[in-house]
């Protein structure tokens, strides 16, 4: 059986995904405005996501807050922890959820910057304030801030054996159906030997799963992705995820080896300019 991968899915579409970046290195050299990882505030006005998941951004975000009930914020020093509204209230919705079922406490990852934008480093979406990390490990405990400036948590994965491991239990696969149950969230990405425990697991009816997604790594963590809000004219709606619950060949796909590598990998593509809407959200006074 081979590894976890596929054939390579083009630059776009891996970015609309949800993907680690493929792209060259942004120089943030589209205009004169700040660079959006150099700002500290939210942009002023109604709360608005502008773009798409892989190029866009956020204005009216708002921060999580670092602690709260059945939450926690991991890696604050980064500054990814704003979102659209809806977004944070969410994430304290799934919160309340999974402490009454006694799960444990969400250790919350990256959303997005405070105007949203291209990170540096970790992410090509993660830019309209729509996406969320949320790791798996449910059984931290609260830790003091600097104790959650860490990257170390637990894999969900036995990558020899293409499976979970004894890591993955009932209360990780409770947190993904929990995370899927809201109206308003359009994809859930985690890796696929998770998806096809999921699939194996579940008894009774796996529409759910419609939502969840097989991709790379999301070994440690959920990626959940909100839908566009309603009236949020900025924002580019992305296809939905092919019809049924996902646990057949297209899954199995997944677990194929990869195609022979014939010549030198294509060389990274320059980023998009952002949209003008974000160029200007960034020029304004921080």
């Amino acid at each position: 059986m081979g590894r976890l991968t596929r054939p390579i899915v083009p630059g776009l579409l891996a970015l609309l995904l949800g993907t680690a970046p493929v792209f060259a290195a942004d120089t943030h050299q589209h205009s004169n405005a700040p660079a959006p990882q150099n700002l500290r505030n939210p942009g002023k006005g109604s709360p608005e996501p502008i773009g798409t998941y892989a190029n866009g951004c956020v204005r009216g975000a708002e921060a999580l807050p670092a602690d709260g009930q059945g939450f926690q914020v991991m890696n604050l020093s980064r500054h990814r922890n704003y979102g659209h509204p809806q977004l944070t209230a969410y994430l304290k919705a799934l919160a309340g959820e999974v402490e009454r079922e006694g799960l444990g406490i969400l250790s919350i990852g990256d959303m997005s910057m405070p105007r949203g934008g291209r990170m540096q480093t970790g992410h090509a979406s993660h830019q309209m304030g729509l996406d969320v990390d949320i790791w798996f490990a449910l059984d931290l405990g609260r830790l003091a801030v600097p104790a959650r400036e860490r990257e170390d948590f637990a894999s969900m994965v036995d990558t020899k054996a293409q499976r979970v491991n004894s890591q993955f239990g009932p209360a990780q696969a409770r947190l993904v159906k929990l995370a899927a149950a809201a109206p308003n969230v359009t994809r859930i990405f985690v890796n696929p030997a998770i998806k096809l425990a999921l699939c194996e697991r579940e008894t009774g009816d796996k529409a759910w799963l419609h939502k969840v997604r097989p991709w790379f790594g999301h070994a440690a963590h959920l990626h959940v992705r909100l839908a566009c809000p309603a009236g949020a004219g900025q924002c580019e709606t992305q296809e939905p995820p092919p019809e049924g619950d996902g646990c057949g060949e297209e899954l199995l796909s997944w677990f194929k080896p990869p195609p022979p590598v014939t010549g030198p990998p294509p060389a990274p593509k320059p980023p998009p300019p952002p949209p003008a809407a974000c160029l200007a959200l960034y020029a304004e006074p921080d």
